[in-house]
């Protein structure tokens, strides 16, 4: 009955969207209102849950999405986002301007989180697009499928790393591993499937606001060097801590500078005021000018945060309501292999949660006591469960609605592209760790 209920929400949010083109955000709250009614939430427990759903979602990701919006805006009123795009394109030449994109969102989103590297590579990707003259998702789904890939795949990102605590695999053997399968995943889903009639057929505009047409002459613009310097301090901030938290105590003194320096947040607001002196008071820029372009990106981003709480709000009334649990005590009887149970679990807990961090999380505690009976290796559990955790991005998934508003899509187009690519990529994962179970000792 909970995953009919929750079949039902999913139902009505496409009536409300599509049939009635209500505002995403409007149509988010009341179908959360109503799943959580029908399973059996009474009315202040769904308004705690909408409220919570809402703040925890923003709460995590209001600092990442505002100053990310900041130094794009940054990048692209001063030309270094067209300076970077005009060096990758001069190096890579226009047919290999997908392969360009994928790799650098692929080394980037290691140590980035799929919300961070989607931030700071969207004006990159517009303003290749606007100079290139090529469709968007030609060049914006290659970027998002990597940064999708290394989220779900490697550590030491959260869904990753916390399972391989949880399953006590080893942290570096998981990323050895995950950069065997992510790899060629990411190329079928991020180069071949961009080139299917599917995704040609859909050609988005740039949405308003997001990207600065005008064309800046060479001097204008700031060098390769201090345009990509700027851009990755926070992935160097965040870098370094990733790496303090396998090397170092992390009761020390120096870690918790380097923790604090680290954090997405602070990375990112660092990285700001580096770009007000890089990007506008070393060019030239008047502080008022400078600051009209921050005004500007956060007006731009107004309409993706609510949508993205929306998301939040109808993930949360999903997990107070009990949906999780009922899944649990469903699949557990299954006589299977634990790789693939792993996957299917995590595979139908995205599908009714959304969030990719509950999914694993869950999902590795169901299938932790089978761990030791089966002979299973540690490090394929884990990739079988984040693998399984990326089917099928849809309409509960806050990272969803990034991408269709980002991307400007109808939600039909961001289901059939977004919900397909990351099908594509957990079916990728499940095989690649079938192949590798086959092969390892």
């Amino acid at each position: 009955m909970p995953l009919l209920i929750v079949a039902l929400g999913v139902a009505l949010l496409l009536v409300l969207m599509v049939g009635f083109k209500l505002e995403g955000f409007i149509s988010l709250v009341l179908v959360a209102i109503v799943v959580g009614l029908l399973n059996g939430l009474t009315l202040s427990d769904v308004v705690n849950s909408v409220e919570e759903g809402i703040g925890g979602q923003l709460g995590h990701l209001a600092l990442i999405i505002g100053f990310g919006a900041m130094l794009g805006k940054l990048m692209a009123d001063c030309g270094a986002a067209q300076r970077i795009a005009m060096t990758l394109t001069a190096k890579f030449g226009e047919k290999r301007l997908q392969w360009a994109i994928l790799i650098t969102a692929f080394v980037l989103g290691v140590t980035l989180f799929f919300e961070i590297g989607f931030i700071l590579l969207i004006p990159i990707v517009f303003t290749i697009v606007s100079r290139m003259k090529v469709n968007l998702l030609y060049i914006g789904l290659p970027m998002a499928v990597a940064l999708s890939t290394t989220h779900s795949f490697l550590p030491p990102h959260p869904g990753p790393a916390a399972v391989a605590s949880v399953f006590g695999a080893s942290m570096g053997k998981t990323l050895l591993l995950g950069l065997v399968i992510a790899i060629p995943s990411a190329i079928i889903a991020g180069i071949f499937f961009s080139k299917t009639k599917l995704i040609r057929g859909m050609n988005p505009a740039i949405p308003e606001g997001l990207y600065n047409t005008k064309e800046f002459t060479e001097e204008e613009m700031p060098s390769f060097g201090v345009s990509l310097f700027t851009a990755l301090v926070p992935i160097a901030l965040m870098a370094v801590l990733a790496v303090a938290e396998m090397a170092m105590p992390q009761d020390s003194g120096a870690f918790k500078i380097i923790a604090f320096f680290g954090e997405s947040g602070i990375a990112l607001l660092i990285s700001v005021l580096i770009a007000i002196y890089t990007f506008g008071i070393a060019r030239g820029r008047k502080m008022k000018e400078i600051m009209g372009s921050v005004g500007a990106s956060l007006k731009s981003i107004a309409t993706i945060m609510f949508v993205i709480g929306g998301g939040g709000a109808f993930k949360q009334v999903l997990v107070d309501s009990g949906v999780a649990d009922y899944i649990k005590d469903m699949m557990t009887g299954l006589n299977i292999s634990p790789l693939i149970l792993a996957w299917i679990i995590a595979a139908v807990l995205r599908l009714a949660l959304g969030s990719a961090t509950v999914t694993v999380m869950t999902a590795s505690g169901i299938v932790l006591p089978l761990l030791g009976m089966s002979g299973a290796s540690p490090e394929l559990m884990v990739l079988a469960t984040t693998s399984g955790s990326v089917i099928f991005s849809h309409v509960n998934d806050p990272g969803f609605w990034m991408y269709k508003e980002y991307f400007n899509l109808s939600l039909l187009d961001a289901i059939k592209s977004r919900s397909v690519y990351t099908t594509i990529l957990a079916v990728c994962g499940l095989l690649g760790v079938l192949a590798l179970n086959a092969v390892m000792p």
